[in-house]
C-alpha cells in the first residue's frame, strides 16, 4: 500500500496516510479508494455519504405513506402538498447557516447534532392529528436535509480539486440514494410488516420510530469515529496553530457576494429541487395515475432514488474528466448538457400514459437529474476556495428553494401543467452556464484559463492517462508476505498474477 511520509515539523494527527496526498493542498488526497475505510480521508468519505443517506431516511420516511395519512386525516391535495413544501422549506435556512458553521467548526459536529435533532420530530410523526400538525412536524424533520452541506464540505476538505468532483458526486449520490431506499423500505417493507399486527393507521403512526432510532444512533456515533480534515479536527488544529480562526459571518459574506454562487444556486434548484419534488410526489403520482396500491407505487417511486447509486457519481466523474481535457469550460459544457436532457425528459414523462414506458423515461430522467447534481458540485470548489463551505451551503439551499417553488406549482396547478412548468425552468437554467465566469478559468464560450489553471488541468489529464481517480485498495503487504511463506512457488506466482503484481519469485 502506498504511503506518504509527512514532515515532522508540523503538528498534525497523522504523520502518514494510506492515500497519496498533495501537501500543497493541505494534505488532501489525490485519489479515492472506495473499499478503504482508513482514517482520515476514506473514513470521512464513507461517514459523509452514510450520514446523508440516514438523513434522507429520516426526512422522507413518511412520504410513501402519505396516501394512508391522507385517508386517516381526510386531507385534501392542497394540504398534502403544503406538508411536502414544509418538509423542504425547513432546511433552506439551515443550509445557508451550515456553510459558515462548517468553515468555523468543521463538518463533523454539525452533522452529528442535526441528525440527532431531526430524529426527535421523526419519532413523533405518529402523533399528528391534523393538516397543521403534519406540516409543522415535517418542517422540523426537514432540518435533517441540511446535512447535505456537511456532506459536500467534508469531501471538499479531504480531496484535491482535481478529484473533488468525483468525490462530492459519489457521497452526494450515495446519500441521495436514501430517498429511493426509503420509498422501498418504508412503503414496501416496514409498512406491510407493521400492518400484519395492527391496522393501517396504527402502522403508519408507529413505523417512523425505526428511522428515528437509526438517525439518533448515527448522529452520536459519527462524533467519535472520524476527523474534520486530513490534519485532524478543527478544534485541535486551532489549538496547534495549524489552522487560523475563521469568521463565520465573513465567510458567508464572501460566498454570497460572488455572482457565480447564485447562478449555481438556480441551476441546483433545477436538479436537486426536482429530485426532492419527485421524492415527495412520485408515489402518489403513480398510485393515482396508474391506480396502483400504496406498496406497489412506493416500490416504483423508489427507482427514481436508486439511480443515485451511480448517476450522480458518473456526473461528477465526467465533470472531472472534462476538466482534465478542457478545464472549467469542460465542466460547464457537461453541466449544460445534463440540464438540457433532464428538462426534455420531464416533458416526455408528463405525456407518457403507459406504466412501463413511464418507468423507463423516469430512469433516464432521474439519471440526468443526478448527473447534473454531481456536475454542479464539481464546479463549487473552484468559485472561491477559502469559503467553499458557505458557497456549498448557499448552492445547496438552492435545491430546497427549487423544491419549494416546484411544490407550489404542483399544489396550485394540474399535474401535467406543473410538470411542464418544471421542465421549462430546467431547460432555461441550462442557459445560465453562459454567464458563469470564475476567476482564473475560462467560461462556457468566452474567456481564457490562467497559466496556473492550464498547468493544473493538463497535469490532471496526463495523470489520468496513466492512472485512475477511483481505485480499490492494494492487497495488504502482510497478507502477501504470509502467502509467500506458506504457499508453493506456483501458488504464490498465481497469487501475484491475480493481484496484478509484477514481482517475480524464485524459490
Amino acid at each position: 500500500m502506498s504511503e506518504v511520509q509527512s514532515g515532522q515539523a508540523e503538528i498534525k494527527k497523522y504523520q502518514e496516510y494510506s492515500l497519496n496526498v498533495d501537501p500543497e493542498q493541505d494534505d488532501k488526497a489525490t485519489e479515492i479508494k472506495l473499499l478503504s475505510f482508513k482514517r482520515p480521508h476514506m473514513r470521512a468519505f464513507h461517514c459523509s455519504w452514510f450520514c446523508f443517506f440516514i438523513a434522507f431516511f429520516i426526512w422522507f420516511a413518511i412520504a410513501p405513506l402519505l396516501p394512508e395519512v391522507k385517508i386517516t386525516l381526510d386531507l385534501t391535495k392542497h394540504e398534502i402538498w403544503t406538508s411536502n413544501i414544509c418538509s423542504v422549506f425547513g432546511t433552506i435556512f439551515l443550509r445557508f447557516v451550515n456553510g459558515p458553521i462548517c468553515d468555523k467548526y468543521g463538518p463533523r459536529i454539525p452533522m452529528g447534532f442535526i441528525l440527532a435533532f431531526a430524529s426527535i420530530p421523526c419519532a413523533l410523526t405518529g402523533l399528528v392529528n391534523s393538516a397543521t400538525s403534519l406540516a409543522v412536524i415535517r418542517f422540523f424533520i426537514g432540518f435533517g436535509g441540511s446535512t447535505f452541506v456537511m456532506c459536500q464540505y467534508w469531501t471538499s476538505r479531504m480531496f484535491t480539486k482535481e478529484v473533488v468532483g468525483t468525490a462530492n458526486a459519489l457521497v452526494g449520490g450515495w446519500g441521495n440514494l436514501g430517498g429511493g431506499v426509503t420509498q422501498l423500505v418504508m412503503g414496501s417493507v416496514l409498512f406491510p410488516l407493521f400492518k400484519t399486527g395492527m391496522s393501517a393507521e396504527q402502522a403508519w403512526r408507529t413505523v417512523c420510530i425505526v428511522p428515528a432510532c437509526v438517525g439518533m444512533m448515527t448522529g452520536i456515533t459519527i462524533l467519535k469515529i472520524s476527523e474534520d480534515a486530513p490534519k485532524g479536527n478543527y478544534n485541535e488544529m486551532k489549538k496547534n496553530g495549524t489552522m487560523a480562526q475563521v469568521s463565520a459571518g465573513g465567510s458567508f459574506r464572501a460566498g454570497a457576494a460572488n455572482f457565480n454562487t447564485w447562478l449555481l444556486f438556480v441551476q441546483y434548484a433545477c436538479c436537486f429541487g426536482v429530485e426532492l419534488t419527485m421524492n415527495n410526489a412520485a408515489a402518489s403520482y403513480f398510485k393515482s395515475t396508474f391506480e396502483l396500491s400504496t406498496e406497489a407505487a412506493a416500490a416504483i417511486a423508489s427507482i427514481f432514488g436508486w439511480m443515485n447509486l451511480f448517476a450522480r457519481g458518473v456526473g461528477g466523474f465526467v465533470s472531472d474528466k472534462a476538466n482534465a481535457r478542457m478545464g472549467m469550460r469542460g465542466r460547464l459544457w457537461w453541466q449544460t448538457i445534463c440540464l438540457a436532457i433532464e428538462g426534455i425528459m420531464v416533458f416526455i414523462f408528463a405525456n407518457t400514459n403507459s406504466l412501463g414506458l413511464a418507468i423507463f423515461i423516469m430512469v433516464i430522467f432521474s439519471s440526468f437529474v443526478q448527473a447534473a447534481e454531481g456536475s454542479s458540485y464539481g464546479i463549487v470548489p473552484y468559485v472561491n476556495p477559502p469559503v467553499t463551505g458557505s458557497i456549498a451551503g448557499i448552492v445547496g439551499a438552492g435545491g430546497n428553494t427549487g423544491a419549494v417553488c416546484f411544490g407550489l406549482g404542483f399544489r396550485q396547478l394540474e399535474t401535467k401543467q406543473a410538470f411542464y412548468l418544471m421542465a421549462s425552468c430546467i431547460v432555461a437554467s441550462g442557459i445560465l452556464s453562459l454567464f458563469i465566469n470564475i476567476k482564473g478559468h475560462a467560461g462556457l464560450i468566452s474567456g481564457q484559463d490562467s497559466e496556473e489553471a492550464i498547468t493544473a488541468w493538463k497535469k490532471m489529464g496526463a495523470a489520468g492517462a496513466g492512472g485512475a481517480t477511483l481505485t480499490v485498495p492494494e492487497p495488504d503487504a502482510e497478507a502477501a508476505q504470509e502467502v509467500e511463506k506458506t504457499a508453493s512457488k506456483d501458488e504464490y506466482n498465481e497469487f501475484l498474477e491475480v493481484i496484478g503484481s509484477k514481482k517475480d519469485v524464485t524459490k
